[in-house]
């Protein structure tokens, strides 16, 4: 698209005509989509970036004053829309590791009141993510085969099998001969 229709398209968008804003999309969503694909490797949140950041450039057309190229602009606010959904899940993944914590010392401390015996095994293995968590917990506590855990999570018994294995192997090098952690904490 030149750069004169680009210009009269804005200008017909900003006063109020939708067909020339949907045109700008459909002209412009395709670059703009690649250029999140290649930024986050990953289709449904290029898709979901992109579509927010359409609406976005939408919204605030009114503030694009043509300093340079309307894809400069919108690439701009995808930028910064991919930035702060970093800064998000940095943040919440921050907080689910604190709230995970908390509970691991909570439980920890109800156990012991209750005359439970508590491992430090045990925190190490709340670390883990859910996909390994589970088919350790139902192999080594509950005595369950791989191929039971596969069919109960969908999963092959061979991939549970390399679950289990790789997260045991996690919490081993967390601990050093003696059997004391060597968790910072």
């Amino acid at each position: 698209m030149d750069l004169d229709k680009e210009n009269e398209l804005i200008q017909s968008a900003k006063h109020g005509d939708e067909k020339a804003f949907s045109i700008l999309y459909q002209h412009y969503y395709p670059f703009l989509y690649k250029y999140l694909l290649k930024l986050t490797l990953q289709e449904e949140v290029s898709k979901d970036l992109a579509q927010d950041t359409m609406l976005k450039c939408y919204n605030h057309l009114h503030a694009f004053r043509g300093d340079s190229k309307f894809s400069s602009w919108m690439i701009s606010i995808a930028s910064r829309l991919y930035m702060d959904s970093m800064r998000r899940k940095k943040r919440e993944k921050k907080w689910c590791k604190q709230v995970k914590a908390t509970l691991s010392r909570q439980l920890e401390w109800v156990a012991q009141s209750k005359g439970i015996e508590w491992s430090d095994y045990f925190l190490d293995f709340n670390t883990l993510e859910p996909d390994v968590r589970i088919p350790i917990l139902l192999r080594h506590y509950y005595g369950y085969t791989y191929e039971e855990i596969g069919t109960m999570l969908g999963v092959k018994a061979g991939t549970i099998k390399s679950r289990v294995h790789n997260g045991l192997k996690l919490i081993r090098k967390e601990w050093n001969e003696d059997g004391q952690s060597q968790r910072r904490e």
